[in-house]
Protein backbone atom coordinates (compact mmCIF):
# COMPACT_ATOMS: atom_id res chain seq x y z
CA UNK A 1 0.00 0.00 0.00
CA UNK A 2 2.73 2.43 0.82
CA UNK A 3 4.89 1.80 -2.42
CA UNK A 4 1.27 2.32 -4.16
CA UNK A 5 1.00 5.71 -1.96
CA UNK A 6 4.37 6.85 -3.06
CA UNK A 7 3.92 6.12 -7.22
CA UNK A 8 0.78 8.12 -7.23
CA UNK A 9 2.53 10.95 -5.21
CA UNK A 10 5.66 10.81 -7.87
CA UNK A 11 3.63 11.46 -10.58
CA UNK A 12 4.09 15.19 -10.87
CA UNK A 13 7.90 15.10 -10.10
CA UNK A 14 8.17 12.17 -13.20
CA UNK A 15 5.76 14.80 -15.79
CA UNK A 16 8.20 17.37 -14.87
CA UNK A 17 11.41 15.42 -15.47
CA UNK A 18 9.94 14.40 -18.73
CA UNK A 19 9.54 17.92 -19.12
CA UNK A 20 13.45 18.47 -18.63
CA UNK A 21 13.97 15.73 -20.88
CA UNK A 22 12.61 17.38 -23.01
CA UNK A 23 13.78 20.53 -22.61
CA UNK A 24 17.77 19.13 -22.69
CA UNK A 25 17.25 18.54 -26.24
CA UNK A 26 14.68 21.70 -26.94
CA UNK A 27 17.31 24.15 -25.87
CA UNK A 28 20.67 21.77 -27.07
CA UNK A 29 18.90 21.63 -30.86
CA UNK A 30 18.02 25.07 -30.88
CA UNK A 31 21.60 26.20 -30.89
CA UNK A 32 21.87 24.73 -34.45
CA UNK A 33 19.36 26.63 -36.74
CA UNK A 34 20.48 29.66 -34.21
CA UNK A 35 24.05 29.32 -36.18
CA UNK A 36 22.22 30.31 -39.46
CA UNK A 37 20.00 33.03 -37.99
CA UNK A 38 23.05 34.35 -36.51
CA UNK A 39 25.01 34.65 -39.59
CA UNK A 40 21.73 36.58 -41.30
CA UNK A 41 21.33 38.59 -38.72
CA UNK A 42 24.95 39.54 -38.15
CA UNK A 43 27.71 40.69 -40.07
CA UNK A 44 30.09 37.76 -39.21
CA UNK A 45 32.12 35.06 -41.07
CA UNK A 46 30.32 31.69 -41.98
CA UNK A 47 32.53 29.28 -39.06
CA UNK A 48 31.01 32.17 -36.40
CA UNK A 49 27.53 30.51 -37.12
CA UNK A 50 28.56 27.61 -34.81
CA UNK A 51 29.82 29.37 -32.10
CA UNK A 52 26.53 28.82 -30.79
CA UNK A 53 26.43 24.96 -31.05
CA UNK A 54 30.21 25.51 -29.73
CA UNK A 55 29.41 27.76 -26.56
CA UNK A 56 26.42 25.01 -25.31
CA UNK A 57 28.59 22.20 -26.15
CA UNK A 58 31.95 23.57 -24.22
CA UNK A 59 29.64 24.42 -21.14
CA UNK A 60 29.86 20.46 -20.92
CA UNK A 61 33.84 20.66 -20.46
CA UNK A 62 33.90 23.35 -18.25
CA UNK A 63 30.77 21.84 -16.16
CA UNK A 64 30.97 17.93 -16.12
CA UNK A 65 32.86 17.41 -13.24
CA UNK A 66 31.86 20.59 -11.06
CA UNK A 67 27.98 18.64 -11.85
CA UNK A 68 28.88 15.44 -10.19
CA UNK A 69 30.57 17.74 -7.29
CA UNK A 70 26.80 19.48 -7.08
CA UNK A 71 25.16 16.47 -7.06
CA UNK A 72 27.36 14.44 -4.35
CA UNK A 73 26.94 16.92 -2.11
CA UNK A 74 22.99 18.49 -2.61
CA UNK A 75 21.43 15.94 -3.32
CA UNK A 76 19.16 15.13 -6.60
CA UNK A 77 16.15 18.06 -5.61
CA UNK A 78 18.74 21.00 -4.93
CA UNK A 79 20.79 20.26 -8.06
CA UNK A 80 17.56 19.71 -10.12
CA UNK A 81 16.46 23.15 -8.80
CA UNK A 82 20.23 24.86 -9.05
CA UNK A 83 20.09 23.48 -13.03
CA UNK A 84 16.13 24.64 -13.84
CA UNK A 85 17.44 28.01 -12.36
CA UNK A 86 20.69 28.55 -14.58
CA UNK A 87 19.13 27.03 -17.95
CA UNK A 88 16.21 29.93 -17.12
CA UNK A 89 19.01 32.59 -16.85
CA UNK A 90 20.41 31.10 -19.83
CA UNK A 91 17.52 30.99 -22.05
CA UNK A 92 16.87 34.70 -20.65
CA UNK A 93 19.77 35.54 -21.64
CA UNK A 94 19.12 34.47 -25.36
CA UNK A 95 16.03 36.27 -25.05
CA UNK A 96 17.61 39.81 -23.88
CA UNK A 97 20.10 39.41 -26.86
CA UNK A 98 16.72 39.30 -29.40
CA UNK A 99 15.83 42.87 -28.16
CA UNK A 100 19.38 43.78 -27.50
CA UNK A 101 20.56 42.85 -31.03
CA UNK A 102 23.50 41.26 -30.11
CA UNK A 103 25.63 38.45 -31.13
CA UNK A 104 27.71 38.75 -27.89
CA UNK A 105 24.91 38.70 -25.31
CA UNK A 106 23.46 35.21 -27.27
CA UNK A 107 26.86 33.94 -26.74
CA UNK A 108 26.33 34.37 -23.55
CA UNK A 109 23.73 32.88 -22.86
CA UNK A 110 24.30 30.01 -24.85
CA UNK A 111 27.26 29.40 -22.92
CA UNK A 112 24.97 29.77 -19.34
CA UNK A 113 22.00 27.26 -20.94
CA UNK A 114 25.22 24.69 -21.81
CA UNK A 115 25.58 24.65 -18.06
CA UNK A 116 22.36 24.09 -17.27
CA UNK A 117 22.07 21.20 -19.62
CA UNK A 118 24.88 20.01 -18.33
CA UNK A 119 23.66 20.12 -14.90
CA UNK A 120 20.09 18.47 -16.12
CA UNK A 121 22.12 15.49 -17.89
CA UNK A 122 23.58 14.80 -14.70
CA UNK A 123 20.68 14.77 -12.75
CA UNK A 124 17.64 14.04 -14.55
CA UNK A 125 18.23 9.99 -15.48
CA UNK A 126 19.30 8.97 -11.98
CA UNK A 127 16.35 11.22 -10.04
CA UNK A 128 13.82 9.52 -12.99
CA UNK A 129 15.40 5.94 -11.51
CA UNK A 130 14.38 7.02 -8.12
CA UNK A 131 11.21 8.11 -8.91
CA UNK A 132 10.50 4.89 -10.42
CA UNK A 133 11.40 3.07 -7.47
CA UNK A 134 14.36 1.10 -9.43
CA UNK A 135 13.52 -1.82 -11.65
CA UNK A 136 11.39 -2.17 -14.73
CA UNK A 137 9.07 0.60 -13.89
CA UNK A 138 12.29 2.92 -13.57
CA UNK A 139 13.62 1.17 -16.62
CA UNK A 140 10.47 2.22 -18.80
CA UNK A 141 10.35 6.00 -17.52
CA UNK A 142 13.79 6.17 -18.45
CA UNK A 143 13.21 4.66 -21.85
CA UNK A 144 10.02 7.29 -22.01
CA UNK A 145 12.29 9.95 -21.05
CA UNK A 146 14.54 9.47 -23.77
CA UNK A 147 11.85 9.27 -26.73
CA UNK A 148 10.59 12.61 -25.34
CA UNK A 149 14.12 13.76 -25.73
CA UNK A 150 14.05 12.81 -29.15
CA UNK A 151 10.79 14.43 -30.03
CA UNK A 152 11.31 17.51 -28.42
CA UNK A 153 14.75 17.80 -30.88
CA UNK A 154 12.39 16.73 -33.40
CA UNK A 155 9.91 19.70 -32.93
CA UNK A 156 12.48 22.48 -32.34
CA UNK A 157 14.12 22.16 -36.09
CA UNK A 158 10.19 21.83 -36.79
CA UNK A 159 9.34 24.94 -35.12
CA UNK A 160 12.18 26.98 -36.42
CA UNK A 161 11.57 26.49 -40.08
CA UNK A 162 7.82 27.31 -39.84
CA UNK A 163 8.51 30.51 -37.69
CA UNK A 164 11.60 32.38 -40.44
CA UNK A 165 10.02 33.88 -42.79
CA UNK A 166 13.54 33.21 -44.99
CA UNK A 167 16.89 32.59 -44.30
CA UNK A 168 18.25 35.54 -45.81
CA UNK A 169 15.80 37.84 -43.61
CA UNK A 170 16.00 35.35 -40.19
CA UNK A 171 16.20 37.44 -37.10
CA UNK A 172 16.43 36.31 -33.49
CA UNK A 173 13.04 38.18 -32.82
CA UNK A 174 11.70 35.54 -35.12
CA UNK A 175 12.16 32.55 -32.50
CA UNK A 176 11.18 34.41 -29.68
CA UNK A 177 8.47 32.37 -29.16
CA UNK A 178 10.22 29.18 -28.31
CA UNK A 179 12.69 31.13 -25.61
CA UNK A 180 9.21 32.31 -24.39
CA UNK A 181 7.85 28.48 -23.91
CA UNK A 182 11.13 27.02 -22.61
CA UNK A 183 11.21 30.00 -20.23
CA UNK A 184 7.90 29.08 -18.88
CA UNK A 185 8.64 25.26 -19.06
CA UNK A 186 11.74 25.96 -16.87
CA UNK A 187 9.16 27.70 -14.46
CA UNK A 188 6.74 25.27 -14.34
CA UNK A 189 9.34 22.76 -13.38
CA UNK A 190 10.98 24.80 -10.73
CA UNK A 191 7.72 24.94 -8.82
CA UNK A 192 6.88 21.30 -9.62
CA UNK A 193 10.10 20.15 -8.09
CA UNK A 194 10.32 22.78 -5.40
CA UNK A 195 7.21 21.30 -3.47
CA UNK A 196 7.50 17.82 -4.44
CA UNK A 197 8.43 15.13 -2.71
CA UNK A 198 11.98 13.92 -4.15
CA UNK A 199 13.75 10.36 -2.72
CA UNK A 200 17.10 11.12 -2.06
CA UNK A 201 20.08 8.74 -1.40
CA UNK A 202 20.96 7.83 1.84
CA UNK A 203 23.71 9.78 3.15
CA UNK A 204 26.47 7.89 4.89
CA UNK A 205 29.59 9.50 7.16
CA UNK A 206 32.38 9.79 4.91
CA UNK A 207 34.84 6.99 5.18
CA UNK A 208 38.01 7.68 4.29
CA UNK A 209 39.61 5.46 1.52
CA UNK A 210 42.40 3.79 0.17
CA UNK A 211 44.24 5.98 -2.17
CA UNK A 212 44.86 4.43 -5.64
CA UNK A 213 47.86 5.27 -7.80
CA UNK A 214 44.80 4.46 -10.45
CA UNK A 215 41.81 6.37 -11.96
CA UNK A 216 39.91 5.66 -15.27
CA UNK A 217 42.33 7.28 -17.28
CA UNK A 218 44.61 4.15 -16.40
CA UNK A 219 42.88 1.67 -18.82
CA UNK A 220 43.34 2.28 -22.62
CA UNK A 221 39.71 0.83 -23.34
CA UNK A 222 38.02 4.07 -21.33
CA UNK A 223 40.62 6.66 -22.53
CA UNK A 224 39.63 5.74 -26.15
CA UNK A 225 35.81 4.98 -25.55
CA UNK A 226 36.00 8.70 -24.13
CA UNK A 227 37.39 9.70 -27.53
CA UNK A 228 34.17 8.02 -28.85
CA UNK A 229 32.23 9.84 -27.32
CA UNK A 230 33.52 12.91 -28.04
CA UNK A 231 33.55 12.03 -31.80
CA UNK A 232 30.20 10.55 -31.25
CA UNK A 233 28.25 13.22 -30.25
CA UNK A 234 30.21 15.89 -32.81
CA UNK A 235 28.92 13.78 -35.60
CA UNK A 236 25.74 13.56 -34.54
CA UNK A 237 25.11 17.43 -34.22
CA UNK A 238 27.47 18.25 -37.10
CA UNK A 239 25.47 15.38 -39.79
CA UNK A 240 21.71 17.30 -40.15
CA UNK A 241 22.99 20.69 -38.92
CA UNK A 242 25.34 20.73 -42.38
CA UNK A 243 22.64 19.47 -44.19
CA UNK A 244 20.02 22.32 -42.91
CA UNK A 245 22.51 24.70 -43.82
CA UNK A 246 22.61 23.09 -47.30
CA UNK A 247 19.10 23.37 -48.18
CA UNK A 248 18.68 26.47 -47.53
CA UNK A 249 21.65 27.95 -49.19
CA UNK A 250 20.14 30.97 -51.12
CA UNK A 251 23.11 31.20 -53.56
CA UNK A 252 22.79 27.01 -54.28
CA UNK A 253 19.24 26.61 -53.73
CA UNK A 254 19.34 22.98 -54.58
CA UNK A 255 15.52 22.25 -53.44
CA UNK A 256 14.73 24.85 -56.68
CA UNK A 257 11.69 27.00 -54.54
CA UNK A 258 11.82 30.51 -53.12
CA UNK A 259 13.98 31.24 -49.98
CA UNK A 260 10.53 31.12 -47.75
CA UNK A 261 9.72 27.92 -48.73
CA UNK A 262 13.46 26.50 -48.74
CA UNK A 263 13.84 27.19 -44.83
CA UNK A 264 10.70 25.28 -44.22
CA UNK A 265 11.52 22.44 -45.87
CA UNK A 266 15.17 22.50 -44.68
CA UNK A 267 13.43 22.44 -41.29
CA UNK A 268 11.15 19.37 -42.11
CA UNK A 269 14.08 17.20 -43.44
CA UNK A 270 16.71 17.80 -40.80
CA UNK A 271 14.13 17.58 -38.18
CA UNK A 272 13.54 13.81 -39.82
CA UNK A 273 16.64 12.94 -38.86
CA UNK A 274 16.23 13.53 -35.39
CA UNK A 275 12.64 11.33 -35.95
CA UNK A 276 14.93 8.72 -36.85
CA UNK A 277 16.84 8.73 -34.28
CA UNK A 278 13.60 7.97 -31.91
CA UNK A 279 12.61 5.51 -34.42
CA UNK A 280 16.00 3.86 -34.11
CA UNK A 281 16.41 4.17 -30.22
CA UNK A 282 13.32 2.01 -30.29
CA UNK A 283 14.15 -0.59 -32.39
CA UNK A 284 17.54 -0.44 -30.48
CA UNK A 285 15.81 -1.19 -27.26
CA UNK A 286 14.82 -4.31 -28.51
CA UNK A 287 17.58 -5.18 -30.22
CA UNK A 288 20.30 -4.77 -27.48
CA UNK A 289 19.23 -7.93 -25.54
CA UNK A 290 20.69 -10.01 -28.87
CA UNK A 291 23.66 -8.25 -30.23
CA UNK A 292 26.52 -7.04 -28.45
CA UNK A 293 27.79 -3.78 -28.35
CA UNK A 294 30.62 -4.15 -30.46
CA UNK A 295 28.71 -5.81 -33.17
CA UNK A 296 26.01 -3.21 -32.93
CA UNK A 297 28.71 -0.12 -32.77
CA UNK A 298 30.70 -2.07 -35.72
CA UNK A 299 27.59 -2.94 -38.08
CA UNK A 300 26.18 1.23 -37.50
CA UNK A 301 29.48 3.17 -38.12
CA UNK A 302 29.68 0.68 -41.61
CA UNK A 303 26.65 1.59 -42.64
CA UNK A 304 26.74 5.29 -41.49
CA UNK A 305 30.25 5.74 -43.28
CA UNK A 306 28.49 4.06 -46.43
CA UNK A 307 25.29 6.63 -46.29
CA UNK A 308 27.62 9.78 -45.94
CA UNK A 309 30.08 8.69 -48.79
CA UNK A 310 26.91 8.30 -50.52
CA UNK A 311 25.13 11.50 -49.83
CA UNK A 312 28.84 13.05 -50.67
CA UNK A 313 28.74 11.69 -54.10
CA UNK A 314 25.37 11.57 -55.26
CA UNK A 315 24.47 13.70 -58.09
CA UNK A 316 22.45 16.67 -56.96
CA UNK A 317 20.36 17.31 -59.42
CA UNK A 318 18.50 13.69 -58.72
CA UNK A 319 15.26 14.33 -56.70
CA UNK A 320 13.14 11.87 -54.66
CA UNK A 321 9.90 12.49 -53.07
CA UNK A 322 11.22 12.13 -49.77
CA UNK A 323 8.56 11.45 -46.51
CA UNK A 324 9.50 14.06 -43.72
CA UNK A 325 8.26 14.38 -40.14
CA UNK A 326 6.36 17.65 -40.46
CA UNK A 327 5.63 20.40 -43.08
CA UNK A 328 2.15 20.52 -44.10
CA UNK A 329 1.40 17.92 -41.51
CA UNK A 330 2.60 15.73 -39.11
CA UNK A 331 3.65 13.45 -41.62
CA UNK A 332 4.42 14.95 -45.41
CA UNK A 333 6.16 14.53 -48.85
CA UNK A 334 8.79 16.84 -50.30
CA UNK A 335 11.23 16.93 -53.50
CA UNK A 336 14.74 16.76 -52.38
CA UNK A 337 18.67 15.81 -53.63
CA UNK A 338 18.72 11.84 -53.22
CA UNK A 339 22.05 13.34 -51.31
CA UNK A 340 19.40 14.59 -48.51
CA UNK A 341 18.22 11.34 -47.85
CA UNK A 342 21.23 9.74 -47.56
CA UNK A 343 22.32 11.71 -44.96
CA UNK A 344 19.09 11.83 -42.95
CA UNK A 345 18.82 7.78 -42.76
CA UNK A 346 21.97 8.47 -41.08
CA UNK A 347 20.40 9.43 -38.34
CA UNK A 348 18.87 5.65 -37.98
CA UNK A 349 22.38 4.54 -36.79
CA UNK A 350 23.75 7.76 -34.63
CA UNK A 351 20.71 6.91 -32.74
CA UNK A 352 21.82 3.70 -30.46
CA UNK A 353 25.67 4.51 -30.70
CA UNK A 354 26.14 6.16 -27.23
CA UNK A 355 24.66 3.22 -25.47
CA UNK A 356 27.06 0.88 -27.47
CA UNK A 357 30.21 3.20 -26.36
CA UNK A 358 29.52 3.86 -23.20
CA UNK A 359 28.83 0.00 -22.03
CA UNK A 360 31.91 -1.40 -23.84
CA UNK A 361 34.24 1.46 -22.51
CA UNK A 362 33.29 1.45 -18.83
CA UNK A 363 33.29 -2.39 -19.08
CA UNK A 364 36.02 -3.93 -16.41
CA UNK A 365 35.92 -0.36 -14.72
CA UNK A 366 34.71 -1.67 -11.66
CA UNK A 367 34.89 1.26 -8.67
CA UNK A 368 36.27 4.15 -11.34
CA UNK A 369 32.99 3.31 -12.94
CA UNK A 370 31.47 6.87 -11.38
CA UNK A 371 35.20 8.84 -11.89
CA UNK A 372 34.31 7.43 -16.04
CA UNK A 373 30.85 8.63 -16.14
CA UNK A 374 31.85 12.54 -14.67
CA UNK A 375 34.39 12.33 -17.86
CA UNK A 376 31.91 11.14 -20.42
CA UNK A 377 29.89 14.06 -19.48
CA UNK A 378 33.10 16.27 -20.16
CA UNK A 379 33.11 14.64 -23.34
CA UNK A 380 29.59 15.82 -24.96
CA UNK A 381 31.45 18.99 -25.90
CA UNK A 382 32.35 17.45 -28.91
CA UNK A 383 29.22 18.85 -30.43
CA UNK A 384 30.33 21.78 -30.16
CA UNK A 385 33.65 21.30 -31.41
CA UNK A 386 32.76 19.37 -34.80
CA UNK A 387 30.33 21.65 -36.29
CA UNK A 388 33.41 24.41 -36.19
CA UNK A 389 35.18 22.44 -37.55
CA UNK A 390 32.92 22.10 -40.65
CA UNK A 391 32.16 25.38 -40.64
CA UNK A 392 36.15 26.24 -40.90
CA UNK A 393 36.09 23.99 -44.16
CA UNK A 394 33.33 25.18 -45.36
CA UNK A 395 34.53 28.80 -44.93
CA UNK A 396 37.78 27.71 -47.09
CA UNK A 397 36.49 26.02 -49.73
CA UNK A 398 35.12 27.68 -52.75
CA UNK A 399 31.48 27.19 -53.61
CA UNK A 400 28.72 24.73 -52.74
CA UNK A 401 31.29 21.57 -52.87
CA UNK A 402 32.14 22.98 -49.49
CA UNK A 403 29.33 21.61 -47.94
CA UNK A 404 29.86 17.94 -49.46
CA UNK A 405 33.71 18.43 -48.32
CA UNK A 406 32.89 19.32 -45.02
CA UNK A 407 31.48 16.14 -44.72
CA UNK A 408 34.70 14.22 -44.56
CA UNK A 409 35.22 15.21 -41.19
CA UNK A 410 31.93 13.44 -40.01
CA UNK A 411 33.42 10.49 -42.26
CA UNK A 412 36.75 10.80 -40.09
CA UNK A 413 34.73 10.66 -36.74
CA UNK A 414 32.74 7.38 -38.15
CA UNK A 415 36.25 5.55 -39.00
CA UNK A 416 37.09 6.12 -36.01
CA UNK A 417 34.16 4.76 -33.93
CA UNK A 418 34.97 2.15 -36.08
CA UNK A 419 38.01 1.56 -35.46
CA UNK A 420 37.00 1.50 -31.42
CA UNK A 421 34.08 -1.14 -32.26
CA UNK A 422 36.93 -3.44 -34.01
CA UNK A 423 39.91 -2.93 -31.62
CA UNK A 424 39.80 0.15 -29.30
CA UNK A 425 36.94 -1.62 -26.75
CA UNK A 426 39.04 -4.38 -25.71
CA UNK A 427 40.70 -4.39 -21.84
CA UNK A 428 44.27 -4.21 -21.80
CA UNK A 429 44.78 -3.41 -18.28
CA UNK A 430 43.22 -5.98 -16.40
CA UNK A 431 45.89 -6.16 -14.05
CA UNK A 432 44.22 -3.10 -12.65
CA UNK A 433 42.76 -3.93 -9.21
CA UNK A 434 39.02 -2.74 -9.41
Amino acid sequence: MSTQKTNKGNIIPIIAMFFLFGMIAFVTNLASPMGAILTSQFPIAQWMGALGVFAVFIAYAVMGYPAGAILEKYGYKKTALIAISVGFIGVGIQTISGFAESFGIYLIGAFVSGFSMCMLNTVVNPMLNKLGGGGNKSNQLLQLGGSINSLAGTAVIILVGILIPSIVDARIEHVLPLMYSALAIFAFAFCVIAFANIPEDEQKPAEAEEKSQYSPLSFRHFVLGALAIFTYVGVEVATPRMLNMWLQDPTLNPLGVDPVMATTIAGSVAATYWFLMLVGRLLGAGLAAAISPKIMLRALTTTAIALILAGMFAPTHVMVNMPVFGGESLFSFVNVPINALFFVLVGLCTSVMWGSIFTLAVAGLGKYTKKASGIFMVMVCGGGVFPLIQDGVLSMTAGGLGYFVSYWVIIAGFAYMLFYGLVGYKNVNKDIPV
